[in-house]
């Protein structure tokens, strides 16, 4: 043991847990091992343990977790019930009663041992105990187990005649606290302090002799690189350092680079080669067959063209590396070949001929074929680009095109290539390299962190296809609930509002969805939903907003006006930002809050023009003075969208406002004086308006 359990010094050592398994999911050994220490971690501290440093590791045959100087014992606790009150705790012959009796039999006591707790409600019985806390090598059974059980594994199996469940069967399992071990049954094997190295470099268990020593035990002696942080740099740099011997540079996809680490205990890198004549196939397509199929690292020359070379990472440091580099070579030939197959047997037509093969290909049973679908969106588009004075030829072309690679053996083969297959097959039938280039586009932006697309007709199609869907789903009543959203709904509406604002289309959003929504009309009534798609779509950006800086208040105070322009509303934002960090900015934020509710009280829907004869204060006339000097020019800057600007003049308005408020009483008996009084708020108000409620920035004069 670490330290001594003398002068009442808490006594601390290492605990190491580790699981050996038959082969891990690749795919889920990441997440696996941060539930399972998470599970572990939690269980201690439930039990009182205070958890400082803990350290994971995951290969593919095991899940541990080091936890370093941990208490060996649970701490006591201080136990305190309240039971009944004094009152009702004895009868009248100061005998306890039936409800005192029962608390403390279930508090395990006597009577005569509770004790009396004086409050401001009256005298109340209480139990009061320390609970001697448990050693941890009585309790880390059942924390571990509970950390099994919670860990998230869709499927389990049992193997043999054994009753336990697990992803794997289980062979063995380590459970040692210091330099001894902690007896226990973990998923039907009983714990020892014996671990298994690599399946091939070592036959004999690996024997440790204290927690601690672990890692660098397993290293040393059993040819696995345990820590998963550590195996996936190692497998990084040796990618790096390989390619570069080769002259060339690895593309290193980062989930691909994961799923390789969870593969390998003791990863070598190998270099191998393929016929050259395989790179008349489009790159893309060789890269997603050594990616997808045989877990390959492709490599690019000095000018970004594909090689006809990769990098594999072997489990083993064979002493015939040779053979190896042999044996993958040999194996990625058919793939390549099959490849080279697909991308010939699908030139043999022209790219619009699958067309009507997209009548049998199902969109959605409600909703059509995906030829239905392309219809709808090519009209759409077709809208859009007349919007935009954008070629509404080349648009209808690139949208009749749009899913055509869909019925390609290639896409067939490999579904993530839809888009970019396409392209190439548009680009050797001789379309135009704007129309090409956007059937790849129409997909961007595919995820959050994605561009989005570059050309306008990649953009048109884009946003028409998205909102063809949003409609769609919307109309058949599978709008997203929760979490789950099965149509990407939430991804869909965010690419339309990225593309919009990123690359400033000055298009409405309410004409294009009863647009989206007519052309729906022969299949379901879309009509009844456009509000509800216009307000889904319009709450994505207050993620995409906040995500980029933007406070609450200043996105609460824009999205209060429900502006349906996107670039309009993107304006918008910048703009009350930047007022909101103007010194003026909290007066009259409060000001608006409070002329809102004055004109609340005022219940007038129409107080009529701002008459300057009825004017009884130099602060009405003031105010009213300085409104008509900005009008015009405020105005001006807001009807061309200079929202920065018009909001710049109106902070001008700081000195007459607070003057107005602190010397006009606006609601006095007199009528014609309070309307003409709510007029000319009414008339301030509406000016702020055009830009945003500014009521809603929280300040502190707001509270």
């Amino acid at each position: 043991m670490s330290e001594q359990n003398l002068s009442n010094k808490i006594v601390t050592d290492d605990l190491l847990v580790e699981i050996g398994t038959e082969e891990l999911p690749p795919k889920a050994l990441k997440s696996l091992s941060v539930a399972f220490s998470a599970g572990v971690v939690e269980g201690l501290k439930k039990a009182g343990f205070a958890v400082d440093e803990v350290e994971s590791f995951a290969a593919p045959r095991r899940l541990a977790v080091l936890l370093k100087k941990l208490a060996a014992t649970q701490p006591d606790r201080k136990i305190e019930r309240k039971g009944p009150s004094l009152k009702v705790s004895y009868d009248a012959k100061g005998m306890p009663t039936k409800a005192l009796q029962g608390f403390a039999c279930s508090c395990g006591c006597e009577v005569d041992q509770l004790n009396r707790q004086q409050t401001a409600k009256g005298s109340w019985l209480v139990f009061k105990a320390v609970k001697k806390g448990q050693p941890l090598v009585e309790l880390i059974e059942g924390i571990i187990n509970q950390a099994l059980v919670q860990l998230p594994i869709p499927r389990r199996m049992r193997w043999g005649d054994k009753a336990a469940e697990f992803v794997r069967p289980v062979h063995w399992v380590v459970l040692m606290y210091g330099s001894e071990v902690v007896n226990a049954t973990i998923l039907g094997v009983k714990s020892s302090n014996q671990t298994r190295g690599h399946r091939f470099h070592t036959t004999a268990p690996v024997t440790l002799a204290k927690a601690a020593d672990y890692q660098n035990q397993l290293q040393t002696q059993g040819y696995v690189l345990a820590d998963f942080a550590q195996r996936q740099q190692s497998i990084k740099q040796q990618v790096i350092d390989t390619a570069a011997r080769l002259g060339g540079s690895a593309i290193i996809d980062d989930l691909l680079l994961e799923e390789v680490t969870a593969l390998n205990e003791w990863p070598v890198a190998v270099a191998g080669e393929f016929d050259a004549g395989f790179l008349s196939v489009p790159a893309e397509a060789l890269i997603k067959t050594m990616q997808d199929n045989q877990k390959y690292f492709p490599l690019l020359d000095d000018v970004g063209k594909l090689k006809n070379a990769f990098i594999t990472i072997s489990n083993i440091e064979s002493i015939a590396p040779e053979k190896v580099k042999a044996g993958n070579e040999r194996v990625i030939r058919p793939r390549l070949a099959d490849a080279k197959f697909f991308w010939e047997q699908d030139q043999k037509q022209v790219l619009d001929a699958f067309f009507p093969l997209l009548e049998k290909l199902v969109f959605q049973e409600k909703l059509g074929s995906v030829a239905d679908k392309t219809r709808r969106v090519s009209a759409l588009a077709e809208s859009i680009a007349q919007t935009l004075n954008a070629d509404t030829t080349q648009v209808k072309r690139a949208a009749f095109l749009s899913k055509c690679d869909l019925m390609t053996e290639m896409v067939g083969e490999f579904a993530s290539l839809q888009g970019m297959m396409g392209r190439r097959y548009a680009e050797v039938a001789g379309e135009p390299e704007e129309v090409a280039l956007a059937l790849e586009e129409q997909y961007k932006p595919r995820g959050a962190s994605d561009d989005t697309a570059s050309t306008l007709i990649g953009q048109i199609l884009s946003i028409s296809d998205r909102l063809d869907t949003l409609v769609g789903i919307f109309a058949i009543g599978q709008k997203p609930s929760g979490v789950k959203d099965p149509y990407a709904l939430r991804r869909a509406a965010l690419g339309i509002l990225r593309t919009m604002i990123e690359h400033k289309l000055d298009l409405d959003l309410k004409p294009m969805i009863s647009k989206a929504a007519a052309l729906l009309a022969d299949r379901v009534d879309a009509a009844a939903v456009e509000d509800s798609v216009f307000d889904y779509v319009l709450d994505r950006l207050r993620a995409y907003y906040l995500d980029r800086g933007v406070l609450a208040d200043v996105f609460d105070a824009v999205v209060a006006l429900k502006p349906s322009r996107p670039l309009d509303f993107d304006k918008r934002i910048r703009a009350v930002t930047v007022f909101r960090a103007l010194p003026e900015a909290e007066s009259l934020a409060a000001a608006n809050k409070r002329v809102g509710n004055i004109l609340k009280q005022s219940a007038l829907t129409d107080t009529g023009s701002v008459n300057p004869a009825l004017f009884e204060t130099s602060a009405e006339k003031n105010l009213y003075q300085q409104l008509n000097a900005m009008h015009d020019a405020v105005i001006t800057a807001f009807d061309r969208g200079d929202y920065e600007a018009a909001l710049k003049q109106l902070s001008g308005l700081r000195e007459p406002v607070d003057t107005f408020f602190d010397s006009v009483m606006v609601m006095c008996e007199d009528e014609n004086l309070r309307n003409n009084r709510v007029a000319l708020l009414q008339t301030m108000h509406g000016l702020f308006l055009r830009a945003a409620d500014l009521s809603r920035l929280h300040t502190s004069r707001q509270g």
